[in-house]
């Protein structure tokens, strides 16, 4: 008798779908300028998913063959009781990989506590190495207490920590070098990513501002020359090497560099909307479905079956268009 083949989530352009996001919380002790507007109206509680259903969902994911789950928000850390939740879905068995990203505000006090609870690797959010300007981008954040993160994050002993940063044109595109010499001493790998047109922003213009990863790569590569490799994170990252250093630097780019064929992920937002696409609407309500059928997780199960049909092929981002999301990041869960 032959063997059953594991279940898996195949989409109908052949793309297999092992990789999910889950946004725990819309809320953030941020309000970075790309990602939320200033005054923001965050979901009623009763509209966020409980600890109870989002374990559920991602256990429905693994049981799909879904092989690695990143906590993101909001801002995740801000999400009463994550470490319990980190430990559980941690020991769901056939997931190999629970990563977060984080903007490195909380992890003075959670670092130690997220690797012990299985989180593998980090991502954190930081756009700048000078307080004025990292204030200026985030409006209420402080520079020295994410700074002080990283160090805890460092001495926790994570498998790999990698900085994000967005780069955008007369903000911090000068200070491209500056966070690959920050990463080089602490031999921390670094991305960068092209804005994302989520959601409506009054405070910047995304097509004067836009930086393109061609031009990043190439301000880098004035100082340090960059060595292809075919490594990967699961995610969407096209990655180099630095000679003579142990660190990744990646690009994100949803604009220049279309990466959808190579699309192996879904986001689950806040609210329990399964994303197929980051940037298009296409979702179904699992938080519906959960609390038609509470504790169940064969309907669930179905549900993402299907929803590997509404899969778009690919984003169509406009930098100033008409077609913009009209969600921010901080509901999709980045």
């Amino acid at each position: 008798m032959l063997d059953q083949q594991p279940p898996s989530l195949i989409d109908n352009f052949g793309r297999r779908v092992d990789y999910l996001r889950i946004s725990v919380t819309d809320r953030c002790d941020f309000r970075c300028v790309y990602c939320m507007a200033e005054e923001m109206t965050f979901l009623p509680r009763s509209q966020i998913l409980s600890l109870e259903e989002i374990e559920l969902i991602a256990s429905a994911f693994v049981s799909l063959g879904v092989k690695k789950i990143r906590i993101t928000g909001g801002e995740p850390l801000v999400r009463g009781g994550i470490l319990s939740l980190l430990e559980t879905i941690r020991q769901l068995e056939g997931l190999d990989e629970l990563v977060m990203t984080t903007n490195g505000s909380q992890l003075v006090n959670y670092a130690q506590g997220l690797r012990q609870a299985g989180v593998s690797r980090l991502n954190i959010s930081i756009d700048s190495l000078q307080a004025d300007k990292f204030n200026a981008i985030t409006r209420v954040g402080k520079l020295d207490k994410v700074l002080q993160g990283i160090e805890s994050a460092r001495r926790a002993g994570f498998k790999r920590i990698k900085l994000n940063a967005v780069i955008q044109k007369g903000q911090n595109d000068d200070e491209i070098l500056d966070l690959v010499d920050y990463c080089l001493e602490r031999e921390l790998d670094i991305t960068f990513i092209e804005e994302m047109p989520l959601g409506q922003v009054s405070d910047h213009s995304r097509s004067e501002q836009y930086c393109s990863s061609d031009e990043v790569r190439a301000a880098v590569e004035a100082r340090y020359p960059l060595i292809p490799t075919t490594e990967t994170s699961m995610g969407p990252s096209r990655y180099y090497r630095l000679a003579n250093s142990p660190i990744r630097l990646g690009f994100i780019s949803p604009h220049s560099h279309n990466f959808c064929d190579q699309c192996n992920r879904v986001r689950l937002t806040a609210e329990g909307r399964l994303l197929l696409c980051l940037g298009n609407e296409h979702s179904v309500d699992l938080r519906a479905i959960l609390r038609r059928h509470p504790g169940q997780l064969e309907p669930l199960r179905e549900a993402i079956i299907q929803s590997m049909h509404l899969k778009p092929e690919r984003h169509e981002f406009e930098l100033d268009g008409e077609q913009q999301i009209l969600r921010f990041m901080n509901m999709t869960g980045g």
